[in-house]
Protein backbone atom coordinates (compact mmCIF):
# COMPACT_ATOMS: atom_id res chain seq x y z
CA UNK A 1 0.00 0.00 0.00
CA UNK A 2 1.43 3.13 -0.96
CA UNK A 3 1.72 5.71 1.51
CA UNK A 4 -1.36 8.74 1.42
CA UNK A 5 0.18 11.36 3.74
CA UNK A 6 3.63 12.25 2.37
CA UNK A 7 4.31 15.19 5.07
CA UNK A 8 2.53 17.84 6.65
CA UNK A 9 2.90 21.65 5.65
CA UNK A 10 4.85 23.92 8.28
CA UNK A 11 4.08 27.44 6.81
CA UNK A 12 2.97 30.38 8.31
CA UNK A 13 -0.31 30.33 6.74
CA UNK A 14 -0.84 26.62 7.96
CA UNK A 15 0.23 27.45 11.28
CA UNK A 16 -2.32 30.08 11.65
CA UNK A 17 -5.20 27.51 10.27
CA UNK A 18 -3.65 25.24 13.86
CA UNK A 19 -5.39 27.85 15.88
CA UNK A 20 -8.58 27.17 14.63
CA UNK A 21 -8.34 23.34 14.58
CA UNK A 22 -7.07 22.92 10.65
CA UNK A 23 -4.26 20.88 9.45
CA UNK A 24 -2.25 21.07 6.28
CA UNK A 25 -0.61 18.16 4.77
CA UNK A 26 1.05 17.03 1.12
CA UNK A 27 -0.79 14.47 0.11
CA UNK A 28 -0.38 11.63 -2.81
CA UNK A 29 -1.95 12.88 -6.26
CA UNK A 30 -4.21 10.28 -6.51
CA UNK A 31 -5.57 9.88 -3.47
CA UNK A 32 -8.95 11.17 -2.79
CA UNK A 33 -11.07 12.57 0.61
CA UNK A 34 -11.97 9.51 1.92
CA UNK A 35 -8.59 8.05 1.93
CA UNK A 36 -6.96 11.13 3.61
CA UNK A 37 -9.65 10.95 6.12
CA UNK A 38 -8.73 7.18 7.21
CA UNK A 39 -5.32 8.00 6.86
CA UNK A 40 -5.07 11.02 9.08
CA UNK A 41 -7.67 9.44 11.34
CA UNK A 42 -5.22 6.04 11.60
CA UNK A 43 -2.16 7.86 12.06
CA UNK A 44 -2.66 11.10 14.68
CA UNK A 45 -5.98 9.39 16.17
CA UNK A 46 -7.97 11.85 15.59
CA UNK A 47 -11.94 12.58 14.48
CA UNK A 48 -11.66 14.13 11.00
CA UNK A 49 -14.30 16.37 10.45
CA UNK A 50 -13.64 17.94 7.07
CA UNK A 51 -11.23 17.55 4.23
CA UNK A 52 -10.35 20.55 1.61
CA UNK A 53 -7.88 19.48 -1.18
CA UNK A 54 -6.38 21.49 -3.59
CA UNK A 55 -3.31 20.51 -6.45
CA UNK A 56 -0.58 23.42 -6.03
CA UNK A 57 0.48 23.89 -9.58
CA UNK A 58 4.39 24.11 -10.41
CA UNK A 59 6.24 27.54 -10.48
CA UNK A 60 8.78 28.44 -12.93
CA UNK A 61 12.62 28.79 -12.08
CA UNK A 62 14.93 30.78 -13.43
CA UNK A 63 18.61 31.35 -12.34
CA UNK A 64 21.81 33.60 -13.20
CA UNK A 65 25.29 31.16 -13.50
CA UNK A 66 28.26 31.24 -14.71
CA UNK A 67 27.03 28.46 -17.63
CA UNK A 68 24.56 30.70 -18.68
CA UNK A 69 20.72 31.08 -17.45
CA UNK A 70 19.13 28.17 -16.52
CA UNK A 71 15.51 27.84 -16.58
CA UNK A 72 13.34 25.10 -14.61
CA UNK A 73 9.72 23.75 -13.21
CA UNK A 74 9.08 22.71 -9.55
CA UNK A 75 6.57 20.35 -9.66
CA UNK A 76 3.56 20.56 -8.63
CA UNK A 77 1.36 18.78 -5.68
CA UNK A 78 -1.83 17.71 -3.79
CA UNK A 79 -2.46 19.70 -0.25
CA UNK A 80 -5.25 18.73 2.03
CA UNK A 81 -6.91 21.12 4.81
CA UNK A 82 -8.28 18.70 7.17
CA UNK A 83 -10.47 19.88 9.74
CA UNK A 84 -10.44 17.66 13.03
CA UNK A 85 -13.48 17.34 15.65
CA UNK A 86 -13.93 20.76 18.83
CA UNK A 87 -11.27 19.70 21.21
CA UNK A 88 -8.58 17.98 19.62
CA UNK A 89 -5.00 18.34 18.09
CA UNK A 90 -2.60 16.82 16.15
CA UNK A 91 1.06 17.33 17.85
CA UNK A 92 3.82 17.53 15.03
CA UNK A 93 6.44 19.00 17.69
CA UNK A 94 5.77 16.15 20.72
CA UNK A 95 8.28 13.71 18.80
CA UNK A 96 11.35 16.33 18.62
Amino acid sequence: MKNILIKPLVTEKVTVLNEKGKYGFVVDKSANKIQIKQAVEKQYGVNVEEVKTLIAPGKKKTRYTKAGIMAGKTSSYKKAIVKVAEGEIIDFYGGL
